[in-house]
């Protein structure tokens, strides 16, 4: 029997850019600013061209844990669903952030303003 594939690899097969969308639409007041700007970021970065494979691999990873229907802390609970999501999408920025422009940053800032406004905040 083969290994098991790492989590990471289970992850990527739930990313796309509508499910991403979606899922941020969705549970944003849940999820919160810093969980929302960061994947936003990330998405930004996933999608520039400067992105080497291996740091958009980690992208994919860490926003397909993010819309990943069951993880490890069920994203539903308040104050902790979205702890681990959180914990992913921080890793992934840290281990990519060479690659993460100002623009990324600002793009996602001001698509979170435009969630976050529609939300009543």
């Amino acid at each position: 029997m083969p290994p098991e594939l790492p989590s990471r690899y289970r992850a990527e097969r739930w990313y796309s850019a509508p499910r991403l969308w979606r899922k941020v639409s969705r549970y944003a007041l849940v999820a919160g600013r810093k969980t929302v700007v960061t994947a936003i970021t990330l998405y930004h970065c996933l999608r520039d061209s400067d992105t080497p494979a291996w740091a958009k691999g980690v992208i994919v990873g860490a926003l397909g844990y993010l819309i990943l229907p069951v993880d490890m802390v069920p994203d539903l609970i308040p104050g902790a669903g979205y702890g681990d999501d959180w914990a992913a999408l921080v890793t992934a920025l840290g281990t990519v952030a060479a690659y993460v422009k100002d623009e990324h940053k600002l793009r996602a800032s001001v698509q979170a303003e435009k969630i976050f406004g529609l939300k009543g905040h």
